[in-house]
């Protein structure tokens, strides 16, 4: 079964990337399990974040290194939290602390200008020095909901209310927001272009 780092400490990451990949029998180690500390998130942009994070955890391990930078972009905040959405209330801030300075922000705004996204990139790369890193990105159109509902998923899917839906993504269950989410749609873009040194 092929190693691969998933180069994030975040256990929710994990658990849904490990659940799209499990049809091509490859094994995601959490990069922090490895003794590997978290990169420094100096990119402007959600790829050169993604490609910064799998680069820096091949190099540490020598393993293949999948990576993804995502988060919430809000219309109104002009596209705020962006590359930032894990920092958003601070470098070490709680889901729950991004959550409330969110609705904070938007506390004043109706429901129909609380228009935002999920964003991902995902990066593959083989090796630290990798030639062709691969890269894939998807998108999640929704809405900001004005109060947190449901007690599933993470970070700010307690108030996302994805296009066409009246739940929020914490109200979903993970196989339904695994077949649709933006991460998903990046993973199988990813898929199409994965490597056969890594089937």
């Amino acid at each position: 079964m092929q190693r691969i780092v998933l180069a994030t400490g975040n256990v929710g990451k994990q658990r849904e990337l490990s659940a799209l990949l499990a049809p091509l029998g490859c094994t995601l180690l959490l990069q922090r399990d490895l003794g590997v500390a978290a990169a420094d998130e100096t990119g402007s942009t959600f790829e050169a974040n993604a490609l910064l994070k799998a680069q820096h955890a091949a190099a540490i391990t020598g393993l293949p290194a999948l990576a993804d930078d995502s988060g919430l972009e809000v219309d109104v905040l002009a596209g705020a939290p962006g590359v930032r959405s894990a920092r958003y209330a601070g470098e070490h801030a709680s889901d729950g602390e991004n959550l409330a300075l969110l609705l904070q922000r938007l506390q004043d705004v109706p429901p129909a200008q609380r228009t935002a996204r999920f964003r991902c990139v995902i990066a593959l790369v083989t090796q630290a020095d990798e030639p062709q890193p691969l890269l894939a990105a998807g998108v999640w159109e929704g809405h900001i909901a004005l109060a947190p509902q449901g007690d599933g998923g993470f970070g700010y899917d307690p108030v996302f209310v994805p296009a066409g839906s009246t739940l929020t993504l914490a109200q979903w269950s993970a196989a339904d927001k695994n077949a649709v989410s933006h991460r998903a749609q990046a993973l199988q873009q990813l898929l199409q272009r994965w490597p056969g040194s890594l089937r």
